[in-house]
């Protein structure tokens, strides 16, 4: 166990390792070195490689790439994962723009973001496609994971599933690999970035707003959707859901749900960075429960990362 100083300066300088990760992300370090070690010199691209230099070797101390000989770089099992999986658009988000957000977060309750960048955070990526595509891409990160949460749900075999704010259509389109009779529907904002022959021939892309009509289907799946958005808004996102669906609908939801106690959990930081970016937040077991009431629902299964729900 760390000592109580340890500890305080761990947690002191996680701001410091965000952004180092963001810059070595931005670069494509990891991917330079998937050949092998090569020299700081080598990997530089534009940058100072003296800066370089101290930002590898800092990370380093961590694990997050090695330092082989004086100068000289490899990769690490976790600076590996920064070549797969959007793990390196969440690095550039987290120390990016979601950076800046966290820096000025307070506990007023309002969001940091819109103060910062005048705009909310959803106006801003559409502004910035770039943005927009490393956000979806980031959204990926964990996908095998949640397709096994998602696989466990207990699917008919011949259901229409429309995942609502799907992005750019990859979790769906992994369910459906898994599960060739379901046909699906992917729903989300117009300026998505998306590769819609990828979706193939049984999901479709719809775009639209889902606090005003989301498509019918038998299943609808929210994945980290409801976390973005406050009591208010997340409990109108299910009433439209709920207009949508039948009255034997089944309701899907990827989230998480804080657990009692001090024990460590993701979503506990997580909580946080949703209330900089929208005032969103993450919630437990009867918070949850609140919220699928008043949007029309009654839970059937509430466990860390997913929860399934009726019509009520």
């Amino acid at each position: 166990m760390s000592s109580p100083d340890a500890t305080l300066w761990n947690l002191m300088r996680g701001a410091l390792v965000t952004r180092a990760l963001a810059v070595v992300a931005d670069l494509r370090i990891a991917e330079a070195l998937a050949g092998g070690p090569r020299p700081v010199a080598e990997l530089a691209a534009g940058a100072d490689p003296e800066s370089l230099h101290r930002f590898l070797r800092a990370l380093a101390s961590d694990g997050v790439f090695a330092e082989v000989s004086p100068g000289v770089f490899a990769n690490t099992a976790a600076s590996e994962l920064l070549r797969r999986e959007g793990w390196d658009d969440f690095a550039h988000l987290l120390g990016g723009a979601w950076h800046r957000a966290a820096g000025e977060l307070d506990a007023s309750g309002a969001a940091s973001f819109p103060r910062i960048y005048g705009t909310d955070f959803w106006a801003w990526l559409g502004e910035n496609p770039g943005e927009r595509a490393a956000f979806d891409h980031a959204m990926e990160q964990g996908k095998e994971r949640r397709l096994d949460r998602l696989d466990s749900a207990g699917w008919r075999g011949d259901e229409t599933v429309v995942d609502v704010g799907g992005g750019n259509g990859s979790l769906l389109v992994g369910l459906l690999d898994r599960r060739p009779s379901l046909r699906g529907v992917v729903f989300d904002l117009p300026e998505t970035v998306r590769d819609e022959a990828a979706l193939g021939e049984r999901i479709s892309f719809v775009p639209g707003d889902f606090f005003v009509e989301v498509p019918p289907g038998d299943v609808h799946v929210l994945c980290t959707i409801l976390h973005d958005w406050d009591d208010g808004r997340a409990a109108a996102i299910l009433r439209t859901i709920r207009a949508a669906a039948g009255d034997d609908g089944r309701l899907v939801i990827l989230d998480g749900v804080i657990p009692a106690g001090n024990e460590p959990h993701g979503a506990k930081w997580l909580d946080l960075l949703m209330l900089a970016l929208f005032a969103g937040r993450e919630r437990d077991e009867a918070q949850w429960r609140a919220l699928l009431a008043a949007g029309g629902f009654e839970p059937v299964r509430i466990e860390d990362g997913l929860i399934e729900a009726r019509c009520r």
